[in-house]
């Protein structure tokens, strides 16, 4: 199985520094606004939640894309596959933010902007102090991922009572 991004929320700070690293990485500056990872913050409940593409294997914002820019590579190094973006191909029109249900892909200067785990090699994971980010095996398919997330998203929120 390809390896992805696994999250732990019960460990995230909320520090931001994987949205620091993201946007430097693939736009050599500083700015979690053009970050492919995104922190969610809950004050209220003393909870940091970071989001970031589930890289699915039949992705729907492949699939929403008219001018086909949207394809998954499953040529990365360190056994990893992604879903990628053709900018070159990209026409701007939305289509595939749309189609996420994650809401995992944005679109930046003209063109979609998502997680493509840095070809294999997650800047990201690496800056995690905390540990709430791993390149790792994933559990089997998106519907075991999407369980795995809200069970934990329920326990931090019960525990934040």
């Amino acid at each position: 199985m390809a390896k992805e991004i696994d999250i732990d929320i019960s460990k995230c700070t909320g520090c931001e520094y994987c949205e620091l690293v993201c946007s430097f990485t693939h736009h050599d500056e500083f700015n979690p606004l053009k970050s492919r990872i995104h922190v969610s913050v809950f004050i209220d409940r003393s909870m940091a939640v970071p989001v970031v593409c589930y890289q699915c294997e039949d992705p729907w914002c492949a699939k929403a894309c008219p001018a086909g820019a949207i394809s998954v590579d499953k040529s990365l190094s360190d056994g990893a596959t992604a879903v990628m973006v053709q900018e070159d191909k990209c026409v701007g029109c939305r289509m595939c933010t749309l189609a996420c249900p994650f809401g995992c892909i944005t679109v930046s200067d003209g063109h979609a902007v998502k997680c493509d785990l840095c070809r294999g090699d997650p800047q990201c994971v690496k800056v995690c102090r905390a540990g709430a980010l791993r390149f790792a095996e994933p559990q089997s398919g998106v519907a075991a991922k999407r369980k795995t997330v809200a069970e934990r998203l329920l326990k931090s929120y019960e525990e934040g009572k």
